[in-house]
């Protein structure tokens, strides 16, 4: 007897997005895993803030090193500040803004995406939350994962060569618009990120403050600054201002530490 055979269908594994975690965008910051994920994709999903947006040509360069994926650069939507008293619901509307545009290129596009996060993707970035987004509109199938990078707050540390708390104690991450809130409930060994106006300057007036500062950490134009808040906040407004100078953009993390009395 001979047995029949029966066709079998085999079903294509559904696409996928990689969201990695690419540290200051520095090749000595791409971890391996980081490297085998961006070659393992097809394109590479990334916004355009502007014409000439710096930080997507450092995306470019770490495409060209890692398996050559192409760039899709989206113009990225424009955001509402002109209402400060509405941010999460500005920033709610610029992600589903952002969430339409990248399902958009996916629409279009077969083979697996990936989005390159500066740092890392769990720490003061959206990226999660929007291909979520796309998922729930229900439009696009996928599966997505994420990959760690190395964040700012590693290589402040590192930099300044300091452990960020004391023995024992807490440390509270948060963003310069919550600076003056976290201060006022009692917090006094604190991470600042996304503090584009310096508002650890209002405090500058307390002599306790200490400051470990950085900025374009990882990167060849790196800057630090430590010291006294009082006394050394000039220097990291001139350190700020050359960073921007030197790379077309600056970000900023930093340490401040008000020592108990003893």
């Amino acid at each position: 007897m001979v047995a029949e055979e029966r066709g079998t269908s085999v079903s294509k594994p559904p696409r996928r997005i990689r969201i990695i975690g690419i540290g200051s965008g520095h090749p000595d910051q791409i971890t391996l895993e980081a490297a085998a994920a961006i070659e393992s994709v097809d394109f590479v999903i990334a916004a355009a803030k502007s014409a000439d947006d710096p930080l997507l040509e450092s995306r470019r360069e770490i495409c060209r090193r890692h398996g050559a994926p192409e760039l899709v650069a989206v113009p990225d939507p424009p955001r509402d500040r002109n209402d400060p008293a509405d941010y999460t619901g500005a920033v709610t509307d610029w992600h589903e803004a952002r969430a339409a545009a990248y399902e958009q290129v996916l629409l279009e596009r077969d083979g697996d995406a990936a989005f390159l996060v500066w740092g890392d993707p769990a720490f003061y970035d959206s990226t999660i939350r929007i291909v979520e987004r796309i998922l729930a509109r229900g439009n696009v199938e996928f599966d997505y994962d994420v990959l760690p990078g190395i964040s700012s707050l590693q290589v402040l540390a590192a930099a300044h060569r300091i452990v960020m708390h004391e023995v024992g104690q807490p440390i509270l991450v948060t963003t310069g618009r919550r600076l003056a809130a976290a201060v006022e409930q009692g917090h006094d060994n604190l991470v600042v990120m996304l503090d584009g106006g310096l508002a650890c300057s209002a405090l500058a007036g307390e002599p306790r403050w200490h400051i470990w500062w950085g900025a374009n950490l990882g990167t060849s134009h790196q800057e630090l600054v430590a010291g006294p808040l009082a006394d050394v906040l000039p220097q990291v407004e001139a350190a700020r201002a050359r960073a921007k100078a030197a790379s077309g953009w600056v970000m900023d993390t930093y340490l401040l530490r008000r020592p108990a009395v003893r």
